[in-house]
């Protein structure tokens, strides 16, 4: 059976003193037009909506009856307009209220026409019981049926029903049956779900094709309260002494008492499987070996059977010595049963230490324990700087399934707040949460920028010093250890770490902040979410002022970084503002850029800090003249910042736009980069710099580069362009080696990468090249397989890229299948690392995964096909291969797409 409520919430019609409300949603079906003799013996005919060879203005009516007579006055949709399909979408409010209600009150449709002057005719009417039978108020979507040329009949054993007996229309059948699957009475199965509603779809379209009839869908309400759905039951006070009624109830419910009780069956066999006290030297035999072999395969989404779990416990000892088998065995503990999680715990300390990245499968919401999840950070302790990073963004999300008491009882015991200056975090950042951050911070610096906006940062970059000399100090300094725990909680090993490395401070600062500045999140929960995150900045803020000098010129670099940025939105807001061409838009922004007064802040030289997006930058100036605005429809900036070491550095800064997907999209690409070069693979990828400063805006790295499209039209193909700027005579095409060899290699790392992630709308506007060969792709806005175009195919690999080759017969393009089926297996191999960070995003904000949080993991582990052996991977991913460089469909798809950019200039 299905997951039925574990309780049914409802309210009496009696206590509801509210008018009902019904939604006429759309009619469907086709309308007979009126025949000759009708036209003859009827001319105004002629001159309605029936003739019409579009949608006439058609308006529906909706009364309430009961036992053959009105109880209100009809109430009718507002005039609209149609074109090619009815479709009202308007509440109805009727003039009674749900009290007022009797237990047979019947709704009547009535669809009306013009017919002439200040008159109308009947389209069609249907009637609907506003109870059901078990007295509940209707709810959700209806389809009812409309019976032709004639008005809703509100008496008693109406002619008009919308509903039909279930045994003599299968729509009505097929629905029943959809509650029932909805209200947990039937096994649900996923795939199987999906499929049978598909058909179910299909055969309500048939019949309503085949039947002549049209059909109206009417939305009755549903009742929230404080996030808990009820329904509205018919009741009323006294009502059974005034009507007595005999119930005929069709099931017969017996109660239970033991129904909720403990199965001592079960109990008992739990007890004896889990034995505390034996099975230490026990050895498994080898179909025990074997079958322990495959659940150690399985990958971390996978749901252990009550034998399997058993069979973990079993041999624990044995496994003890394997470390990728601590996660398997910690799935099967009962963490309600003390002895077996005592045996647990002092087990999982003498397990073979397992790796960093496998720690990580213990963050994630399934694994609550506390002390379960402190051993994981244990283990991450022993990951390097550059690890962390990879895995950095994860980890901030993974403090949701924390425990926020022991977070704030955290900052709670850090000194007092006479030892803070104010906090990193600025008033921007905080949205309704300033106070949390200020508290009672006294004694802060007067900040040298004298900002005049409450955007500006609390605390100050006052502490002077050289970029150089503060990260030579924060390498030099190191944390008192003496003073940490040895078993740390996740928000305390965060904040400890990233006090030793700036590069970590300042990635942790701004991914803090951007979970701080979410305007998502607006629930109860998420509130609670957002003030744990603004504990944890404060707690950060409060680590860096508290461990020496080093730490607070670190802190001060941070704060600078914060007061520039802010600055940066008002100044492309107020570029944004102005009215007139992109050409005027970006006089204005040069403008502004070289204006020192306006934000009382000199963007053409201030004191060198290091560039949030790549914090190993250290920038000094903006350039005013070679800014400039992107054609796109938000406009995003192209900045050109100038270094300490006289370089520039390009970068876009895009406000108005949700960089969260792409950032995570390219820490992936980084991270499966760093995996494929462990095993000696190169496929000269290009994993550009992404980093969100808040919800709503962000920097990006610009690569200098063209686009393919371009390249097309300019040179003809894609071997002209690389010709063009690395001939070579004797090499493949007219082309160097390592030209051709950068194009092969990436152009099948990104087919792998982007097929893995589900990267959608690939266009040839999207794909980039180098003149150094390395293709790359950019602006991620679908992915995990949504597409807006229609038929995608399964990797995005066109005729013309195929041709840059040499064509499917070449040897290059041999090259780049097998470097395809190459990086394809060495990525299966660490499949658990990758899902393990995706189940850390579910509750991100990021758009495609908040759309289905509960299938982003699977989505995932479906591309890398881990229930084949690798040969049958291989076949697989020949044959998504194949597929893609025959796609007919994607070809005309980019030849639509030419055009739309051809229009839009």
């Amino acid at each position: 059976m299905g997951d039925l409520p574990e309780r049914f919430c409802y309210v009496y019609s009696c206590d509801l003193d509210v008018n009902v409300q019904l939604k006429i949603g759309t009619l469907e079906g086709k309308r007979d037009r009126p025949g000759y003799k009708q036209l003859v013996n009827d001319p105004l005919l002629r001159f309605s909506g029936a003739c019409k060879d579009s949608c006439s203005d058609l308006y529906v009516t909706c009364q309430v009856y009961a036992d053959g007579k009105p109880l209100t006055l009809p109430v009718r949709t507002a005039y609209k307009a149609f074109s090619t399909r009815w479709n009202w979408n308007e509440w109805l409010t009727l003039p009674v209220k749900y009290s007022d209600l009797p237990r047979n009150a019947l709704a009547c449709f009535t669809i009306w026409d013009i017919y002439g002057p200040r008159n109308a005719i009947p389209v069609g009417g249907t009637t609907m019981p506003l109870f059901g039978k078990h007295g509940t108020f209707r709810q959700g979507m209806h389809d009812l049926k409309v019976w032709p040329d004639l008005e809703a009949d509100g008496h008693v054993g109406s002619t008009t029903p919308g509903k039909i007996d279930g045994s003599k229309d299968e729509m009505s059948r097929l629905a029943k049956l959809s509650i029932k699957h909805k209200d947990g009475h039937m096994l649900k199965v996923d795939w199987l779900d999906r499929l049978t509603f598909r058909e179910i779809e299909m055969i309500n379209e048939k019949q309503k094709r085949d039947s002549n009839f049209m059909y109206l869908m009417v939305e009755f309400p549903l009742i929230h309260y404080e996030g808990t759905e009820f329904a509205v039951v018919y009741f009323e006070k006294g009502g059974d002494e005034i009507l007595p009624v005999r119930t005929n109830a069709d099931i017969v419910s017996v109660p239970d008492a033991e129904i909720s009780l403990e199965n001592l069956v079960e109990s008992k066999h739990h007890k004896l499987a889990r034995s505390l006290r034996t099975d230490r030297d026990l050895k498994p035999n080898a179909g025990n070996r074997d079958q322990l072999n495959t659940i150690l395969g399985y990958p971390p989404t996978k749901t252990l059977t009550s034998e399997e779990q058993d069979l973990l416990w079993k041999f624990r000892f044995y496994l003890s010595e394997k470390k990728k088998a601590l996660t398997k065995f910690l799935k099967c503990v009962k963490w309600d049963i003390p002895q077996e999680v005592k045996q647990a715990l002092d087990l999982m300390q003498k397990w073979s230490p397992i790796d960093p990245e496998d720690a990580l499968e213990l963050l994630c919401p399934a694994f609550t324990y506390p002390a379960v999840r402190k051993y994981a950070v244990s283990r991450l302790q022993q990951a390097d700087d550059e690890d962390l990073l990879l895995y950095l963004l994860q980890l901030v999300q993974a403090l949701k399934y924390e425990n926020f008491e022991e977070i704030r009882a955290g900052q709670e015991t850090s000194p007092s707040n006479r030892q803070v200056s104010g906090s990193v975090l600025g008033e921007s950042a905080m949205s309704t949460k300033t106070s949390h951050i200020q508290g009672d911070h006294t004694g802060g610096r007067t900040s040298r920028s004298a900002s005049t906006t409450s955007n500006a940062p609390i605390m100050s970059p006052g502490e002077s010093g050289s970029p150089d000399d503060i990260m030579e100090a924060i390498k030099a300094a190191s944390v008192d250890e003496n003073r940490l725990e040895d078993q740390m909680d996740l928000a305390t090993f965060l904040i400890s770490r990233a006090s030793k490395n700036f590069k970590l401070a300042n990635y942790l600062y701004w991914y803090l902040v951007v979970e701080c500045d979410d305007q998502d999140n607006s629930a109860s929960k998420d509130e609670k979410i957002k003030s744990m995150y603004i504990t944890v900045l404060k707690r950060f803020s409060q680590a860096l002022m508290r461990l020496g000098p080093e730490y607070r010129l670190m802190r001060s670099m941070i704060a600078s970084q914060k007061t520039f940025q802010d600055k940066l939105v008002q100044l492309v807001k107020m570029v944004t503002r102005e009215s007139g061409s992109r050409t005027k838009k970006i006089e204005k922004l040069q403008a502004l850029l070289t204006d020192h007064e306006t934000f009382k802040f000199n963007f053409a030289g201030f004191d060198p800090i290091p560039l949030p997006l790549d914090p190993e930058v250290k920038i000094k100036a903006l350039l005013p003249d070679k800014a400039t605005l992107f054609k796109s429809q938000l406009m995003p900036c192209k900045l050109a910042f100038k270094t300490v070491e006289e370089t520039e550095y390009i970068a876009m800064f895009k406000l108005g736009d949700d960089l969260r997907q792409d950032q995570l999209v390219l820490q992936m690409i980084s991270l499966m980069d760093k995996l494929l070069r462990q095993e000696n693979l190169d496929l000269k990828l290009t994993p550009y710099k992404v980093l969100a400063t808040s919800c709503k805006n962000g920097f990006v790295q610009i690569v200098e580069s063209t686009n393919v499209a371009v390249v097309l039209s300019s040179e003809g193909s894609i071997q002209n362009f690389l010709r063009k700027y690395s001939p070579f005579e004797t090499g493949p095409y007219g082309i160097r080696n390592e030209v051709m060899d950068n194009y092969v290699k990436s152009c099948a790392g990104y087919c792998v990468l982007t097929y893995l992630l589900g990267v959608g709308d690939r266009h040839l506007d999207n794909l980039l090249i180098t003149k150094s060969g390395k293709m790359f792709h950019i602006d991620f806005g679908y992915i995990l397989g949504r597409d807006p175009k229609p038929f995608p195919p399964p990797m995005k690999l066109s005729k013309e890229m195929v041709e840059a080759m040499g064509g499917t017969s070449s040897k290059q393009f041999e090259d780049f299948r097998t470097l395809c089926y190459t990086s394809f297996l060495h990525l299966r191999r660490s499949a658990n690392l990758i899902l393990n960070l995706f189940s850390l995003m579910i509750h991100a904000n990021v758009p495609d995964i908040a759309l289905e949080p509960d299938k982003t993991v699977k989505k995932v582990q479906d591309k890398f096909k881990l229930e084949l052996s690798d040969e049958e991977a291989v076949r697989h991913l020949q044959n998504e291969i194949d597929v893609s460089v025959s796609a007919f469909m994607a070809g005309i798809v980019e030849q639509f797409h030419k055009m739309a950019q051809y229009w839009r200039k």
